[in-house]
């Protein structure tokens, strides 16, 4: 067996370190360990072994997980490597995103007392309180208190002792630096199963009183079986159960959870009759599947023409062939319908992976998959790491979405790393979306991809009708700023009147987004970022959607105190209000992140819609993609063009893309639909194009711009963020940085910045950016690379500099 390892472990640095391999342990690629690294423990990810010792002393690992098998496969590990290497971020952490392991290891931390500390007790025992302390009576009490239980035992944990003592985390942090107390992390493997206690009625014979009664009453009642959490409710002291316990009348038993499944009823039945188009597409699929390679392909299908069929038809095939697959969905908002669909088809071989699930029910999913019990996986973008054998086919429904591209360390994204494991794992990858991305398309016509066309809907049902209201034109006719236009007005009360739903987009959260002071001209911003606080009514308060910072809503100006303070603009919330005035006796909901804080709430909406219990809904951008909803027979848009003011070169194409989308959600069932869009710019080819239905047009159009300002799809893009909590530094920085940029000529890769991000303060941090562009992404990375190099020789922090690259937000 080797001696040493090299091993991956969660920190922003660009390297592994290397530890002994103590006896007894046989650790293995891919295998999880915890290791002590600098004061503590953590969990890392053994990625080689070998008998080279290093130059300093090697600690010993500490546990193995998972009984020294590997958590990562091979084909893992080579994708985590490809990542770290391409996205240029620390192994380590993007080990960590890979596995969803979080409920297996427990931090704790234990103190002890020292010799110090026992002659500090025998000092306050017998000379009382020192005068000459700074510290006050009450605090010194606490140390006498926490050197006492220490006293006693051999260590403690950290909240056990500060409950018991009262104990401030400063307090125990002096007594530490006074060595009386000694601080060391336990941390330690921990099991993460899901169980629950449930009491079984053994007997009720024998003398009860009126508690002890009621208790067996309630657990008669419910056939002898009631879990332990619902017998706590009843109004009775708790040592009631503990005496029925002792007396042999109930036994108490640990039964594991079951998994929750999505409550929303599935979509309709999956006899796969499929229209020639569909049929093509998925004879095609199946065709990659067989050939055991890898295969490219982008499935574009115009909004209700069936491709979610097409998609479970194909995994069908794949299950019969005793393979794996995974089905990726952009939000959490489309898993509950998805998953409704796999699990009426699949059964129990299907795992369903989203930020929704707690960390137990994120391990016990992870395990499932591990272990071939469910070869069936549907999830959001880390999903894509799922641990599935025999990998055969790789689907990436709305493959333009945004949400797959990661924010955080690693900034992978989703769509491409699936690209990247179907290659490693000889498997084909089916990238699927009404609009696709333009790098996705572009990569189709130029043969990286093939591309397949289902250009009608099912049933040869017509696209929705949709007509531009054009607002400058409203405001002339009737002398005012109106929010809902006359048009959108009549057509919802025409479907109002035929018993018909309608949905109604406003991709802006809250009630009013800015609070302007009328005297002297200021607006309220967040005390963390550069961003006005947005008015939300109901819960009568201030919010910054990027940090979460809330206020109280203002009676004055916070700048120069008049009371002439105005709220403009309109969110969501006050959406639905006028709405709620216009149509008195409409069933109205609101789907946004303020109405759903859960994954059950959503369920519950989407429900709701479905049964025909909502006659309007009104929502942000989660009601835009994915949903099947047979009843809505109109789309009214408010604010189409919203995004196009962003400084951002993708805002045309994400307003394309959301405007299509959310127009598709309308005809989808038998009454054919209509889409009403409201736009201040209905001249602009984004949204002439979407009310057309015409990808392609917009598709060449917005093309040709990209290739003017060398922009992707042409050339490779990166971000490079520099922040800090001080101006100063970011400026020092950033103008480092853009010296060495200076200095150092790039053949083919051209720099612009720095300069100050367009939000220049975000979450306390000054934030100033360069822009790289090239057309190679080898020279692109490897400058990327020696910019990082020459960030560490002058001591700028690695966490401090963000490297995202293909950067889809520049904000």
């Amino acid at each position: 067996m080797a001696e040493y390892c090299d091993v991956a472990v969660p920190v922003p640095l660009d390297m592994v370190f290397t530890y002994r391999v103590p006896d007894g342990f046989s650790p293995q690629a891919g295998s999880r360990v915890i290791v002590p690294f600098r004061q503590q423990r953590t969990v890392g990810v053994v990625t080689a072994l070998h008998d080279l010792a290093p130059k300093v002393a090697a600690k010993n690992l500490i546990e193995e997980l998972d009984g020294g098998t590997a958590a990562l496969s091979d084909e893992l590990l080579k994708l985590g490597k490809w990542i770290a290497e391409y996205y240029l971020a620390p192994i380590g952490e993007v080990f960590r995103g890979m596995l969803p392991l979080n409920a297996e290891f427990r931090r704790s931390v234990v103190y002890r007392i020292t010799d110090d500390g026992h002659v500090a007790l025998h000092n306050a025992s017998t000379l009382g309180s020192s005068a000459r302390s700074k510290r006050t009576p009450a605090d010194q009490d606490a140390e006498y208190r926490v050197l006492e239980q220490l006293s006693a035992r051999d260590q403690i944990r950290e909240q056990s002792l500060r409950s018991s003592t009262q104990a401030s985390r400063a307090l125990l942090d002096g007594m530490v630096r006074k060595k009386w107390i000694a601080r060391e992390d336990a941390s330690h493997a921990a099991d993460a199963s899901r169980t629950r206690q449930v009491a079984t009625l053994k007997n009720a014979d024998g003398k009860l009183n009126d508690n002890q009664k009621l208790l067996v009453d309630t657990m008669a009642a419910a056939g002898g079986r009631v879990a332990v959490a619902h017998l706590r409710e009843l109004q009775i002291p708790r040592s009631t159960l503990g005496t029925l316990v002792k007396r042999g009348l109930v036994e108490i038993v640990e039964e594991p959870l079951e998994l929750g499944r999505s409550t929303v009823a599935p979509r309709k039945s999956r006899d796969f009759e499929f229209n020639p188009a569909q049929r093509a597409a998925l004879e095609k699929i199946r065709a990659a599947v067989d050939a055991h390679s890898f295969a490219g392909i982008l499935l574009h299908g115009v909004t209700g023409s069936g491709k979610t069929a097409v998609y479970l038809a194909a995994m069908k095939s794949v299950l019969e062939g005793g393979c794996s697959s995974i089905l990726l969905v952009p939000e959490i908002g489309l898993t509950p319908a998805v998953a409704a669909d796999v699990h009426e088809i699949f059964g129990d071989e299907v795992a369903v992976l989203h930020s929704a699930l707690s960390d137990k029910e994120r391990a016990e999913h992870w395990h499932r998959i591990r272990s071939g019990a469910a070869r069936v996986v549907v999830g959001t973008r880390s999903a894509v790491f799922a641990p599935v054998s025999n990998l055969a086919l790789i689907i990436v429904d709305e493959e333009q979405d945004a949400s797959y591209k990661q924010e955080e360390t690693p900034r992978y994204h989703a769509r491409d790393v699936a690209v990247v494991r179907a290659k490693y794992s000889n498997a084909a990858v089916v990238m699927g979306s009404a609009t696709p991305s333009l790098e996705s398309y572009f990569n189709a016509k130029k043969h990286r991809y093939e591309l397949l066309e289902i250009p009608d809907r099912v049933e040869k049902r017509p696209l929705p009708e949709v007509e531009l209201v054009d607002m400058r034109q409203e405001f002339q006719e009737t002398g005012h700023e109106q929010v809902i236009s006359r048009k959108l007005i009549e057509e919802i009360r025409l479907r109002l009147e035929r018993k018909e739903q309608a949905m109604v987009l406003l991709n802006r959260r809250g009630y009013s987004p800015v609070v302007l002071c009328r005297t002297c001209g200021k607006s309220l911003e967040c005390r963390n970022c550069a961003i006005a606080l947005t008015h939300h009514k109901s819960a009568r308060r201030m919010e910054c959607h990027y940090c979460g910072f809330m206020a109280p809503v203002p009676k004055n100006c916070g700048s120069c105190g008049s009371e002439y303070v105005f709220f403009l603009g309109t969110g969501s919330e006050k959406l639905e209000e006028l709405l709620h005035g216009l149509f008195p006796q409409a069933r109205i909901a609101r789907l946004d992140r303020d109405t759903v804080r859960s994954h059950a709430d959503f369920e519950r909406a989407l429900n709701a819609l479905n049964a025909g219990e909502i006659d309007l809904l009104v929502g942000t951008q989660m009601i835009a993609k994915g949903h099947d909803v047979h009843g809505v027979t109109l789309v009214g848009v408010v604010g189409a063009d919203m995004a196009l003011g962003m400084p951002d070169f993708r805002a045309a194409e994400r307003t394309f893309q959301l405007l299509t989308q959310v127009a598709g959600r309308a005809g989808r069932g038998e009454v054919p639909g209509r889409v009403v869009l409201q736009t201040l710019f209905p001249d602009h080819y984004a949204v002439q194009y979407a009310g057309q239905h015409d990808f392609t047009g917009f598709y060449e159009k917005e093309l040709r711009f990209r290739s003017w300002m060398h922009y992707p799809p042409y050339n490779s893009l990166a971000n490079v963020m520099v922040r800090s909590a001080k101006l100063d530094e970011t400026l020092r920085w950033s103008g480092m940085l853009g010296r060495w940029f200076e200095k150092n000529r790039h053949e083919g890769v051209r720099v612009l910045g720095p300069a100050a991000a367009p939000i220049e303060r975000l979450k306390r941090e000054y934030r100033y950016h360069f822009i790289l562009k090239s057309p190679s992404r080898q020279k692109l990375n490897a400058v990327l690379r020696a910019m990082l190099a020459q960030a560490e020789k002058e001591k700028i922090p690695r966490t401090n500099v963000i490297v995202d690259v293909d950067a889809l937000w520049l904000m």
